[in-house]
């Protein structure tokens, strides 16, 4: 569902775009220069889209032949699970396999912790809203919360993002962060940084009170916690069968997906790694982990952010023996533009890419060749020899690179000529990085070569 709320919120930001290229207004725009959206009228379309994948899933098993029985299933040893149905009746269930995918659920925090916590509601209760709240706060950090708190802004909400650190998305390349905090800032999007909820006043249905820890009350209409998940493993029978899990409630597995007892196997949320549809999906087809070495993923939000294996951070604790030189060039047109931005993280004298973080309009279409190319061990020479594509912001990645031996320098150097033909046409924001590279050797001795990243 968190897709389709995307795409509406992506049809939004175009039609307010629309007047800037020339066109008529397709809607009326309300107060917040963000066109009109009709929350009731798309809920209803949304949960019949659903309902309709929904019964995909059923045909699909039908025709299968897969037996589909509904109720509430535990583990009641190795090979058996006892399933309780809507009715109170159970059925014993025997197998030489059990695969558990039972799914996370959102965590809030508890009245003890935070008085009146209970009157939020979670990423669940997001899409049960009945209407398009006129002030919304979303606590977290991560994707999840991001992503909202993205959706709700552009569809015209007054839009507060709460987070306990100086950044969200801190497990994504820094550089995204980065462009990302820039460009909510430049939407009216109201980011508390190193901010927490001591308290929330209120009755549920009305306007609450949110009183932080610095002092400053906040007023909204929907408080929204996105503050993490847990995997859904509590009495579903794990200790009957001596599964094991970690203090988090995750189950522990092996990188083909089996945990301790040979009979079980457990793929996706579950696992409390990559919380991803398609990793889910994938481990579900082959039993065998994530494909991808660091799994791919899209962030939702606008403008879209697509990344694929190691972050710069991850990157230099990994290769610990590194050089690094990072040059900055920027664009930064008039008008209400979307930033375009991208980095590689390469290591050793092959440039073997082991990471691609992009943040940009089509960047969850991109990213889907480049976690291809990254799982295959494409270098920067193989990214350099392909012929781009044009005009796309794409062809930023293996653009003209012009680059000097070491020896003639007493530090890595990278020139660029990033300037995507249509990207600067248009004006839009081109923001790119270049010179990142990190290598085992040591450059000191001048026989290293060329050694050049462009971000």
């Amino acid at each position: 569902m968190g897709q389709i709320m995307w795409h509406a919120a992506d049809t939004s930001e175009r039609l307010r775009a629309a007047a800037d290229y020339g066109f008529a207004s397709a809607t009326t725009a309300n107060a917040n220069n963000k066109p009109s959206f009709d929350w009731a009228n798309f809920k209803l379309k949304r949960d019949a889209y659903i309902k309709k994948l929904n019964g995909i899933y059923d045909s699909n098993w039908n025709r299968e032949g897969i037996e589909h029985i509904h109720g509430y299933a535990r583990l009641t040893g190795p090979n058996s699970v006892e399933v309780t149905g809507a009715d109170g009746s159970k059925k014993e269930i025997q197998a030489d396999q059990i695969c558990i995918a039972v799914g996370g659920h959102p965590t809030v925090p508890s009245e003890q912790d935070i008085p009146g916590a209970s009157l939020g509601i979670t990423s669940d209760g997001f899409f049960e809203l009945d209407h398009l709240p006129k002030r919304v706060a979303v606590v977290g950090a991560g994707y999840i919360a991001v992503e909202l708190a993205g959706i709700l802004n552009t569809l015209g909400s007054e839009t507060h993002l709460l987070i306990r650190y100086e950044k969200f998305l801190r497990t994504f390349d820094p550089m995204l962060s980065d462009v990302l905090m820039d460009w909510m800032g430049q939407t009216g999007l109201n980011v508390h940084k190193k901010t927490q909820i001591i308290k929330v006043e209120g009755q549920a249905g009305s306007p609450l009170t949110i009183t932080t820890d610095t002092g400053k009350t906040i007023e909204v209409d929907t408080l929204i916690w996105a503050i993490g998940r847990r995997a859904s493993t509590e009495d579903i029978g794990l200790d009957k069968a001596g599964v094991k899990t970690n203090e988090e409630g995750d189950i522990i597995v092996d990188e083909y997906q089996q945990t301790n007892v040979p009979s079980i196997t457990a793929i996706g949320d579950v696992q409390g790694k990559a919380l991803l549809t398609p990793v889910a999906i994938a481990a579900g087809r082959l039993r065998q982990g994530v494909l991808l070495f660091a799994s791919d993923s899209i962030l939702d939000r606008h403008p879209t952010i697509g990344t694929v294996g190691l972050t710069e951070p991850e990157a230099r604790e990994k290769y610990d023996k590194s050089s690094f030189k990072a040059l900055y060039y920027s664009m930064i047109p008039e008008g209400h533009k979307e930033p375009t931005a991208y980095k590689l993280v390469c290591v050793g004298p092959e440039e073997k890419v082991v990471g691609i973080h992009i943040i940009g309009l089509g960047s969850d279409e991109v990213m889907q060749g480049f976690g291809v190319a990254v799982k295959m061990g494409a270098t920067k020479k193989d990214l350099d020899d392909t012929v781009a594509i044009h005009p796309t912001s794409a062809e930023a990645q293996p653009q003209d690179v012009c680059t000097y031996p070491a020896k003639y320098l007493k530090k890595t150097v990278a020139i660029s000529k990033c300037l995507s033909g249509v990207v600067s046409k248009i004006a839009r924001d081109i923001q790119v990085r270049i010179g990142i590279f990190l290598d085992r050797a040591n450059l000191s001795n001048g026989s290293n070569g060329n050694k050049v990243i462009k971000l």
